[in-house]
């Protein structure tokens, strides 16, 4: 299979993805009291906002090089 096929398939997917999230969320621990032995943590979730435009450049990027990959030439 060619490179550029390849990479129009994974952009393709990548911009589905991002219209159907939306954002990335993740989960970090955080140390809020350190008394020694005694130590309490706290789960704090934070997300990276993903615009709807990502997505759509991706899934229209994808689209255009398969077309273009495609092509004999």
């Amino acid at each position: 299979m060619k490179p550029k096929i390849i990479i129009a398939i994974i952009l393709i997917a990548l911009g589905i993805v991002a219209f159907a999230y939306q954002g990335i969320t993740y989960t970090t621990r955080e140390k809020v009291v350190d008394l020694g032995p005694i130590q309490v943590t706290a789960e704090k979730s934070k997300t990276i906002p993903l615009p709807p435009i990502v997505g759509a450049i991706a899934l229209v990027g994808g689209i255009v090089l398969l077309v273009l990959g495609s092509r004999k030439g």
